[in-house]
């Protein structure tokens, strides 16, 4: 999720040609408004949007027991924020920009884990 249209159709053609399935969405209020959520997924979440932050979209989903592992992303990076982004439920903060190797390592490796 990103609110730069760019941004969320590039990350959407790389993990697609990678063979995932994507959903994308513009900001927080979008996926929070999302019906059903799939079981195996990994939410890979910007933290500067519109209306919330990254880090309270995941409080948002965790309060609504939402598990699926979460990945932050963004472009100013601070130890405060790794650390909050920890208490939140994220299993990981990766700074932009994103390289494509990196990313996919971390997104396969969440989805293992959330298997096991």
């Amino acid at each position: 999720m990103d609110d730069d249209a760019a941004v969320r159709q590039a990350l959407r053609f790389a993990l697609e040609q990678e063979g995932l399935e994507v959903r994308d969405y513009a900001d927080g209020g979008e996926l929070l408004a999302e019906a059903e959520l799939p079981r195996h997924a990994c939410l890979l979440i910007d933290q500067f949007m519109p209306a919330m932050s990254g880090v309270d979209l995941v409080r948002r989903l965790r309060r609504r027991h939402v598990r699926l592992p979460a990945i932050l992303m963004t472009g100013r990076s601070s130890r405060e924020l790794r650390e909050s982004a920890s208490r939140a439920g994220f299993a990981c903060v990766l700074e932009k920009p994103l390289d494509d190797g990196a990313l996919m390592d971390t997104i396969r490796s969440e989805l293992a884990r959330e298997i096991h």
